[in-house]
């Protein structure tokens, strides 16, 4: 592939950084507005793409990328109760069945992918793993795959699958009076919870290291959290302020990996992984069919339970009418990602080297 990218621009680096930071404010702001899902992260990473593209050299400091992946760790940990272990007992084979068979053929679409060329192997896999788009980046990065092109396939599926699923939902309830609850951005903190993510997201990192795990600054403070939560009760404060600067530093890191040659590929590249997505989420909802049929769930919560994506926004269309059941959908959606967290690295790796 040929360098096209242009020469660098020389700019006092305060101005740049402040350039960047209101662009990515100002990208953020506009998709949240839209209900573009995970605006927070896409937003600064269009405008750091942007920078990158017009060749604008700039870099995030070390540390505070992994401070931002500690707090998503943290934040992942949080949303996994305990409560959700009693409800999976009562339909565990269907959801590892559901699960199993998503992950299969999101891995066998990456590997498709590989074959054909468009993206290198382990890149076009862990593009392609259904649910936790963040997480996925950050693992693939560690894992040798080229992050800015997943972080292209993984955000490119999440907004697709989101807007179809909302699409699907609108056939069966009026969606259009519903939104997301007011976001408050600067709660009143509560030392105990606050300080716990403090504590765990250093923590974790220190132990990731030690334990020489892959993304120890994810996985440490994520696999930490996990315990601490789900077996001793121990309660996480993650203000919105919080989340937002995690989400737009790590946007920056991926962003900011761009220049000129990576973009030009990365959008002659879109038609492919857009048939990959599409043939997703037919997929998901054959699987949506067969709940529906064998098992008597109605056809919306079963769609929205095998929805490949979006988990936030599919939490707040499914509760938007009261004949789907939330519970249902969102045990799904939970034990899919924790199953990916699990299981995602062996898989990517494996199906990496077969393709290669």
């Amino acid at each position: 592939m040929p360098d096209v990218s242009p020469e660098p621009i020389r700019r006092p680096r305060w101005l740049l950084w402040a350039a960047l930071t209101v662009s990515s404010v100002a990208a953020a702001g506009l998709l949240e507005f839209l209900h573009v899902p995970a605006a927070l992260m896409i937003g600064p990473m269009i405008a750091a793409v942007t920078f990158g593209a017009l060749g604008f050299k700039l870099a995030v400091w070390t540390p505070l990328t992994a401070a931002a992946f500690a707090i998503v760790g943290v934040m992942i940990a949080a949303s996994i109760e305990p409560a959700l272990f009693s409800a999976l007992l009562g339909v565990w084979p269907v959801v590892i069945g559901a699960t199993l068979a998503t992950l299969g053929a999101s891995a066998f679409l990456g590997w498709r992918v590989s074959r054909w060329g468009i993206l290198p192997g382990t890149t076009a896999i862990w593009g392609s793993a259904p649910g936790a788009a963040s997480a996925m980046v950050l693992m693939a990065d560690a894992f040798g795959a080229d992050a800015r092109l997943v972080a292209f396939m993984q955000y490119v599926r999440v907004v697709t699958v989101s807007l179809t699923a909302a699409f699907i939902a609108r056939l069966f309830v009026d969606t259009s009076g519903v939104a997301a609850h007011p976001v408050v951005w600067f709660p009143a903190l509560q030392p105990i919870a606050f300080g716990a993510t403090v504590a765990v997201a250093v923590a974790g990192i220190f132990i990731g290291r030690i334990a020489r795990l892959p993304s120890p600054t994810f996985l440490g403070p994520m696999l930490l959290g996990v315990a601490l939560h789900t077996g001793g009760g121990v309660a996480f404060q993650l203000p919105e302020w919080l989340l937002a600067a995690a989400y737009l530093v790590i946007g920056w890191g991926i962003g900011l990996r761009f220049d000129r040659a990576t973009l030009v590929h990365s959008l002659r590249s879109l038609p492919h992984i857009m048939v990959a997505v599409v043939v997703l989420i037919a997929f998901c909802g054959l699987i949506a069919w067969l709940l529906a049929y064998y098992l008597g769930v109605d056809p919306l919560t079963a769609y929205l339970a095998t929805s490949p994506g979006g988990m936030d926004t599919i939490a707040i269309i499914a509760a938007a009418s009261d004949d789907v059941d939330l519970a249902f959908v969102m045990t799904l959606q939970t034990m899919r990602f924790i199953i990916v967290l699990l299981f995602g690295p062996p898989v990517a790796r494996w199906l990496a080297g077969r393709a290669a």
